[in-house]
């Protein structure tokens, strides 16, 4: 069932329920208000022709023959008189009574003063009455053939209100409901237009306050998520196939000039090693793309821990030290780093270890001394780490585009490398909240600048 139909449905029956109710209380007050106006007039008459019996104004006879004759044309009023040892005096049909008081009934009466009752449809009613010094108990009794038909005549008005006012209410709500729904069809639309090639698409949010604005904007981010992810996956793609081709081809290369003819003994072992050197550039280049297909990663997606800036630095060093023993690393650290909490910072431990590699290593590839000056300080809110070089420097060129997707400097031409290390380690800082600049003057070296927020 679709959303329209049911708000229709839903509408239309709680309309209804109301209806229905408004009816029983107008039907109920109606009923109410016509047993009391006509229990007066059942007053009115008891008492009108008890007082006419018991002065003697009309005689008994006279009086049944009225009733008798009004009684052809109008629900007329049987009234009786007793006298209080409950003896007839006075009966307006003796030989047809609709009543048939009981010495109970009368006991009750003579003691309450007055009394309601119904009976065979008829309504009653029977009162104390006193005349001189003698009461007596007067009963009136007829069916309110007027009253009724009025009270017909007002439910069957107050049903066809509620039929035709319920066909026009479903009218009214099929069409509010196709109204109100109709942004919603537009979103549908929209997003049937979304497909793997267009995930750029927005929908469009004309109310951001509203639960269909919320739901596009929700729905929106969602899209920026999925087209991060995709766009992540791309570019991995890409960058793995673009990347790894001359490396392959370099290897491949090698090894079919192996096998073109016999070689001597020492020729194989450079030919080995030197297979063994592309095979090494090829496992670091497939890491520094693995690092980068991470740090695109939805940054709630990472886990996270306090983290010692000093000893990831140290361990940092020792690494690269490992791996390239003629570099020299230099650890820098400032007065307050004494103090736990300007060294604690939440992050990803092995993206942060990444970065840094790759900074440390930038440092030491440009700098004839293959150093690196790692220093540690801190303001307000930030850890400060900056990787200082006296390598070549950059030019204001290379420093525009340092950060760019295999972007390698203008003075790079010597020094091996793929030219994501750097981008890599932006988008690492990035994804901690960080921040990463450069500083660099031709011929008088280069400085990276982190800023990282510290734990509150």
């Amino acid at each position: 069932m679709k959303i329209r139909t049911s708000l229709t449905l839903r509408y239309a029956l709680v309309t209804a329920g109301v209806f229905l109710a408004f009816i029983l209380t107008v039907c109920g007050v109606s009923e109410q208000a016509r047993s009391t106006a006509f229990s007066r007039n059942l007053k009115s008459e008891a008492v009108t022709k008890a007082h006419l019996f018991l002065t003697n104004k009309v005689d008994a006879s006279t009086m049944q023959s009225i009733y008798r004759n009004n009684t052809r044309f109008i629900h007329e009023v049987e009234v009786a008189v007793y006298d209080t040892t409950f003896a007839m005096l006075y009966h307006d049909a003796v030989h047809n009574d609709r009543i048939k008081e009981t010495p109970g009934m009368l006991r009750r009466i003579l003691r309450e003063g007055e009394v309601e009752f119904n009976a065979a449809g008829y309504q009653g009613v029977g009162i104390r009455y006193r005349f001189g010094q003698t009461d007596y108990v007067v009963t009136a009794a007829a069916y309110d053939g007027y009253g009724h038909a009025q009270q017909r005549l007002l439910t069957r008005a107050l049903l066809l209100l509620l039929a035709g006012g319920l066909t026009l209410l479903i009218l009214l709500g099929f069409f509010l409901s196709r109204a109100a729904l109709a942004p919603v069809r537009t979103v549908v639309k929209e997003v049937e237009r979304i497909s793997a090639n267009r995930l750029d698409r927005r929908l469009p949010v004309k109310n951001p306050t509203d639960e269909l604005g919320e739901l596009s904007l929700a729905f929106n981010a969602l899209l920026q998520r999925l087209e991060r992810a995709y766009n992540a996956q791309k570019r991995f793609v890409g960058n793995v196939s673009h990347e790894l081709r001359t490396p392959m081809a370099a290897l491949r290369a090698q090894l079919d000039l192996a096998l073109m003819r016999r070689r001597d003994a020492a020729y194989y072992q450079r030919s080995i090693h030197a297979l063994q050197a592309d095979a090494e550039r090829i496992v670091k280049l497939i890491d520094n793309l693995l690092d980068l297909a991470k740090a695109d990663y939805d940054p709630r997606q990472l886990e996270r821990r306090p983290l010692r800036i000093d000893e990831l630095l140290l361990d940092v060093r020792q690494m690269v030290l490992r791996a390239h023993t003629d570099y020299r690393i230099t650890l820098v650290f400032d007065a307050e780093s004494e103090n736990d909490d300007v060294l604690t910072v939440t992050g990803n431990n092995h993206l942060l270890v990444t970065a840094f590699i790759n900074l440390m290593e930038n440092n030491c590839k440009y700098s004839s001394e293959h150093s690196s000056l790692v220093g540690i300080s801190f303001s307000r809110s930030d850890t400060i780490v900056t990787f200082t070089d006296n390598g070549i420097g950059m030019s204001q060129r290379d420093r525009e585009n340092i950060f760019r997707f295999f972007y390698r400097g203008e003075n790079s031409e010597t020094i091996n490398g793929y030219g994501i290390g750097m981008t890599l380690a932006q988008k690492i800082i990035a994804l901690h909240q960080g921040e990463i600049a450069v500083y660099s003057t031709p011929g008088e070296g280069t400085t990276f600048t982190v800023r990282l927020p510290r734990d509150k």
